[in-house]
């Protein structure tokens, strides 16, 4: 597991909430830091990796188990 700097808890919580707690946590890290995502919508999967894509951010781990989802991004350097 990569080490991170923040923590968003997304447990419960449905679309499109998860995305929008990574996008304004995203915009208080620096560039290239560390976020990870704990959310339990399926949705999250697909959310997730196209917000990485649009923004250029990079999506570096998802795990999925225990009916919860593990996302590690890291913000775009520029």
């Amino acid at each position: 597991m990569v080490e991170t700097a923040r923590v968003i808890d997304a447990l419960g919580l449905v679309c499109p909430e998860p995305v929008m707690m990574l996008h304004a946590e995203i915009r208080k890290t620096p560039a290239g830091g560390l976020v990870r995502l704990l959310a339990t919508d399926p949705s999250a999967q697909r959310d997730v990796a196209s917000f990485c894509r649009f923004l250029n951010h990079e999506l570096l781990e998802t795990h999925e188990g225990d009916d919860r989802f593990e996302f590690v991004i890291r913000k775009a350097m520029a």
